[in-house]
């Protein structure tokens, strides 16, 4: 990585290495781990890394059909579960009132374990209540940290999403931008309205929020095409999502505009668009070290009482890359961990 980007994201780089830590540490605990857990991994874990109990750990997000995000998130636990002897099971929903249902009906399923997003928590709060209840340790990921503790979870496992947009708002203004779209692709997440207030606060030209429906890639596409075509004087498209990224890239290219596209998150189109710069930076927030680190929470504190994070957010994020960090970034992204 750039010893520069590294540098901006001092603080919570810091952070983010903890956990890094953390997650070799809980490794450490196993009696294998390391090339056998991986030739362990059947998707759902398999056992024969630890010779505790099997456990069942059940993960429920807000994701969209299709965000390759959540397959990265996914594929931490699938491996931390591969470890640690877990049956890894997995749901989602990006409609609020569903995931709560599902989260319900793991809690009725008396699994050992829950890990949840509160990208709209008020929906959230009975079920997961409900499984805290039911004597079901929970973890939340992602989104939502500051209701994490009031609801009765373990930990919260992510980024600070309003920490996050500062520092893309506070990378603009080294770029010298002026004016900013920025893209919110699900309505009433609370996370990623935090990332856009998070840029409004730090950068000093004007911003301007677009609500897209993430679910249809033609309308995330024709929404920032018309915005681009409407007002030549968009010099910056702030994307929070890695697959709105991709679209974000082609309106660009459709309507001739001069515009600089950012985004939230990686994947390997985005490490692509970073070397070839169609892409300016992207901001990490390591959504492999998440899925993994809440699998290996819930099996610490099931078989040693551990818990992580001393009562404040397990920070994984954020890091801005670049260009410059795009070819050590590939590696990680062709095999789906980064």
């Amino acid at each position: 990585m750039a010893r520069s980007r590294m540098a901006r994201s001092t603080r919570v780089f810091a952070a983010a290495a903890m956990t890094t830590l953390l997650a070799v540490a809980a490794a450490g605990c196993s009696d294998s781990g390391g090339k056998d857990a991986e030739e362990n991994d059947g998707g759902g874990g398999g056992g024969g890394g630890v010779n505790t109990p099997r456990m069942e750990i059940a993960m429920v997000t807000h994701s969209a059909p299709g965000d390759t995000f959540w397959d990265i998130v996914q594929s931490g636990s699938k491996q931390a579960a591969a470890k640690d002897n877990v049956e890894f099971l997995y749901a989602n929903s990006e409609k609020d009132d569903e995931q709560a249902r599902l989260v319900q009906t793991f809690v009725d399923k008396k699994v050992d374990g829950i890990i949840v997003t509160l990208a709209k928590p008020e929906a959230m709060k009975s079920a997961v209540q409900a499984a805290v209840d039911a004597g079901i340790p929970v973890v939340t990921i992602n989104s939502g940290a500051e209701f994490s503790k009031e609801y009765g979870a373990l930990s919260h496992i992510g980024q600070e999403e309003s920490v996050a947009g500062e520092a893309v708002g506070e990378e603009l203004n080294e770029r010298g931008r002026k004016k900013a779209v920025c893209v919110i692709h699900e309505q009433g997440n609370v996370g990623l309205e935090q990332r856009c207030a998070g840029v409004k606060k730090t950068f000093s030209g004007s911003v301007e929020n677009l609500t897209v429906d993430g679910a249809s890639k033609p309308g995330v596409l024709s929404g920032i095409q018309a915005k681009l075509e409407a007002d030549g004087g968009v010099d910056s498209v702030v994307t929070l999502n890695a697959d709105v990224a991709a679209s974000a890239v082609e309106a660009k290219d459709a309507t001739g505009s001069k515009a600089e596209v950012a985004t939230f998150d990686l994947n390997k189109t985005v490490a692509e668009s970073l070397e070839g710069k169609q892409l300016s930076f992207a901001v990490d927030q390591q959504p492999y070290l998440q899925g993994y680190l809440a699998v290996d929470e819930l099996w610490l504190y099931e078989t040693n009482g551990n818990v992580i994070g001393g009562g404040q957010t397990v920070l994984t994020g954020p890091a801005i890359v670049t260009e410059e960090d795009a070819p050590d970034l590939k590696k990680f992204t062709e095999r789906g961990t980064r």
